[in-house]
């Protein structure tokens, strides 16, 4: 199933995945730009509701700093379109139904919940530089001000 996450000084896992207007977007896109990749379970669910709002709050900072914000779910690029439209989200959101980039990530894991298990995404977060380098993991993240510790990093990256 899915194998450890990239860390620290490693290349970053390629990945092909559709946006929520159904455009194909490959990591090559980004080269020469920071990216800020974070991995969430489901669009509309409170955490990932506000992790999504709190990465579009400060997009014109990650901006500034020459970063783009993304965010990759399993949900189809249509759920996407719908969270996007309900919630005046403005980063951009990638469908991976097929778990490809999940897996390559290593976020695509074993989870239990009331002593159920079941397969399903950790929220985690990759900064990857412009030569698409990973730079800093974050992995099983806490919502609650973890935009914010991005943007710190980042600016600290960029100095």
């Amino acid at each position: 199933m899915a194998k450890g996450m990239p860390e620290t000084g490693e290349k970053a896992p390629g990945f092909l995945l559709m946006n929520s207007k159904e455009k194909k977007v490959q990591l090559k896109d980004f080269k020469g730009k920071w990216l800020v990749l974070y991995f969430y379970p489901k669009d509309n669910t409170p955490g990932c509701t506000t992790e999504a709002l709190d990465f579009t709050a400060l997009k014109d900072k990650f901006k500034k700093a020459g970063a783009v914000v993304v965010g990759v779910s399993p949900d189809s690029c249509t759920r996407h379109r719908n969270f996007i439209d309900k919630k005046g989200l403005t980063v951009e959101l990638l469908s991976d139904p097929e778990h490809q980039a999940l897996e390559r990530y290593g976020v695509w894991q074993l989870k239990k919940n009331y002593g159920r298990e079941y397969f399903g995404v950790v929220r985690s977060t990759f900064l990857i530089d412009p030569e698409g380098v990973v730079v800093k993991v974050w992995p099983k993240v806490r919502v609650k001000g973890h935009a914010e510790t991005v943007l710190d990093v980042l600016l600290k990256a960029t100095k």
